[in-house]
């Protein structure tokens, strides 16, 4: 029996990608959620806090421990880079 690669997208992005783009980027916009930021926008946070949800996560040291672990495969899920605890703490 052979392993074979996953072709499709993880189930993290097909939930992600019931959330209509244009509908959250309207809310960002109309409450300045962007306002100030610079690296780490709303979507970055809402994907984040989403996958720290769904994974189980409860403080930001176990979000930040997970998100380094899983480096490598964040991309596929949307989220651009492992998130410092700092910049966790900052944003929320």
């Amino acid at each position: 029996m052979t392993c074979a690669m996953n072709k499709g997208k993880t189930i993290f992005s097909q939930i992600m990608s019931l959330i209509p783009e244009r509908d959250f980027k309207a809310c960002v916009d109309r409450y300045k959620g962007n306002y100030r930021s610079r690296n780490f926008s709303c979507k970055d946070q809402f994907l984040v806090m989403s996958y720290a949800q769904l994974t189980g996560r409860d403080s930001l040291q176990s979000i930040e421990n997970c998100l380094s672990a899983l480096s490598s495969k964040l991309y596929h899920c949307g989220i651009s880079y492992a998130v410092p605890r700092n910049t966790l703490a900052q944003a929320n």
